[in-house]
């Protein structure tokens, strides 16, 4: 019964994601843990806007699949592998929105590694913000199709952030997570709005 509510819960934040404009066409993936260990994660290719539970299958911590005949995203490894480091994590997403991809492209391309976000009351969404004032970093890592060199160049980044509550892939898309999937589905809508934030102001700058 736990993986039937989990998949139903997820096929339910893929469509509210997808409903935003964050996983155009079959992009984005999402997880979640299971009590024994294993993982619960999208299928590859299906459209965000119309999962159901029969597009949500089971991999283990090393992503190797636990449902047969089902394929997971090639990007598995970049879910486990958070699973793998904290504990605390309950469930990650992954989305593709036209702001994250484009505004981290742009901090890439001028040598930023991270994007810091500050001065947001939106930041208390976020699990251990109590205020507006402080600073989030929000850590900045190149595309790669390689997973497991990505997913190790991604943990080493996390490691020195207080408190990480996501990171974007340059030209790719926002990973944020929660300790349950409405924690994290919480965590990746202010994300996406705090990104969009940052971009609009980035913008008005310039005019």
């Amino acid at each position: 019964m736990e993986f039937e509510a989990i998949a139903q819960s997820l096929a339910e934040a893929g469509r509210f994601l997808a409903s935003q404009g964050w996983a155009p066409a079959t992009s984005g993936n999402y997880s979640a843990r299971l009590a024994d260990g294993s993982v619960a994660i999208t299928v590859s290719g299906r459209d965000k806007g119309q999962l159901t539970p029969a597009d949500i299958m089971v991999v283990d911590l090393q992503g190797q699949p636990l449902s047969s005949g089902k394929r997971s995203s090639a990007e598995t490894l970049l879910h486990t592998s958070l699973y793998q480091a904290y504990p605390e994590v309950g469930a990650v997403l992954h989305t593709h929105s036209v702001n994250c991809v484009s505004l981290s492209r742009w901090l890439l391309a001028r040598g930023q590694n991270s994007l810091v976000l500050t001065n947001y009351e939106l930041l208390k969404a976020l699990p251990g913000i109590t205020t507006h004032d402080g600073e989030v970093a929000i850590p900045l890592v190149a595309n790669s199709q390689d997973m497991v060199s990505l997913s190790e160049v991604v943990l080493a980044r996390l490691r020195v952030v207080p408190l990480p509550v996501g990171y974007l892939i340059a030209g790719h898309g926002l990973y944020s997570w929660g300790a349950t999937l409405p924690q994290a589905r919480m965590a990746t809508e202010a994300l996406e709005v705090l990104v969009s934030c940052a971009l609009q102001e980035i913008l008005l700058s310039q005019r």
